[in-house]
């Protein structure tokens, strides 16, 4: 499942916070872990305003930065992974993303935030360009979370499942399962019932109240159906919760915090499965505004996804 992982570091302690979570990962699906870090050419200024690379300070980057990752394997070997480090140049985005397409890599684990520091954008430039490029399962670690402590004491007590009853969303409950079974978990499978949306400018008549509650009647029972049946047919701990709401991300964010989520596991897309995007729009918010670790299952190959207008004209750019 998650054969092989990478985990791209930076030196920071920042970057750092995803290591326990690498530990839980790796012990529960038996992984090898490659850990990644990418050198970017120091540039100095010179006379007028061209640069050139600086070599003493890019080779002496590129020292510590060895030593770190040494130093970084060496720390997971001791707890058992089996564990190896990677130094590249270039940029970072596309460095990383390359490696885990050539080397068929299961997992990204990235941490919101590295080197750069903290910001008021949920995660940084860097990894969202891994985030919407990658086309591969994912889990993002919030940096400005308090620290997790030792390697081994990371253990997963509750996972949630935002679920829309549709077969592709349940793409997420193999990894999911997985975990709950190695950490004795509890599963939180969640549906939104999501309210129609009736645009008017006048009250709505009677009539178009009682189809409004006719619609979600229905969609509450179907949803109700499908909750007790996936619950029925896993081997782990599953409590269900359905909620119906008029906004299904607020819903599901204020039900993160309350039900006190070690971990939120999605599908990157549910029902409307549009290969446009590399996410739906849940996912989409959950990578923009959730708190909590996020474990995002891709169920889209990258042949599948549509490039982007942006990534065919650099393309055709590169081939003058």
């Amino acid at each position: 499942m998650f054969d092989h992982i990478l985990v791209p570091l930076d030196g920071s302690s920042l970057a750092e916070c995803v290591l326990p979570h690498v530990v839980a990962l790796a012990r529960a699906f038996e992984s090898r872990v490659t850990l990644l870090q990418v050198m970017e050419q120091t540039r100095t200024r010179a006379s007028g305003s061209e640069r050139f690379v600086d070599p003493l300070g890019w080779y002496m980057g590129a020292a510590e930065a060895k030593t770190y990752m040494s130093n970084t394997v060496t720390r997971l070997q001791r707890v058992g992974l089996s564990a190896e480090h990677v130094l590249l140049e270039g940029s970072a985005a596309e460095r990383i993303i390359e490696f885990a397409r050539r080397h068929e890599i299961d997992l990204i684990v990235l941490s919101s935030h590295g080197r750069s520091g903290l910001s008021g954008w949920n995660v940084s430039s860097v990894v969202m360009k891994i985030i919407l490029r990658a086309y591969l399962p994912l889990m993002i670690v919030r940096a400005y979370q308090p620290s997790i402590g030792a390697l081994t004491e990371l253990r997963y007590r509750r996972l949630m499942l935002p679920l829309d009853c549709s077969r592709r969303a349940e793409c997420v409950l193999p990894p999911a399962t997985n975990l709950a079974r190695f950490y004795d978990s509890e599963l939180l499978a969640v549906h939104v019932v999501s309210e129609p949306q009736m645009p008017h400018q006048a009250p709505l008549t009677r009539g178009e109240s009682q189809l409004l509650d006719r619609i979600i009647e229905r969609n509450h029972l179907a949803a109700t159906r499908y909750l007790k049946q996936l619950a029925s047919r896993l081997d782990v701990d599953v409590q269900t919760h359905l909620a119906t709401s008029n906004h299904v991300a607020a819903t599901l964010h204020e039900l993160t915090d309350q039900a006190d989520v070690d971990l939120v596991a999605l599908s990157a897309h549910g029902y409307s499965g549009v290969t446009k995007w590399p996410y739906g729009s849940i996912v989409i918010n959950f990578i923009g505004y959730g708190v909590t670790p996020l474990l995002i299952v891709q169920d889209f190959s990258s042949e599948e996804i549509e490039h982007t207008r942006a990534e065919m004209a650099t393309r055709e750019y590169k081939g003058h």
